[in-house]
């Protein structure tokens, strides 16, 4: 079954449009990890906050992901990352217009 990936942490930016440009690649090699469906990418400049949301077919390809983009922000200095991954509720998230085969 499907799981949901959510990560966020404090960013001093880019935001908007400045970020689309300056995230472009980040954004295509994120299509090639194993078992990533979807990201949304959130961002915040009032608080000052970055991330995502992902659908990952596993849980163990969302740890996997975890750890990996997890050691990449640390290596950027990014303190203060979390991640959490949540099972989806299927028929609820139909019934609110899920866009998931779950």
């Amino acid at each position: 079954m499907a799981v949901i990936l959510q990560v966020d942490f404090p960013s001093e930016g880019p935001f908007g449009t400045e970020m689309s440009k300056a995230y472009q690649d980040l954004a295509v090699s994120i299509n090639h990890e194993p078992g990533m469906l979807w990201k949304i990418w959130t961002e915040n400049s009032e608080t000052q906050q970055a991330g995502g949301i992902y659908l990952f077919e596993t849980q163990e390809q969302a740890e996997q992901y975890l750890k990996m983009h997890t050691a990449r922000l640390e290596g950027f200095g990014v303190k203060k990352i979390r991640g959490r991954i949540f099972e989806i509720n299927g028929p609820l998230s139909g019934l609110n217009k899920a866009p998931l085969r779950v």
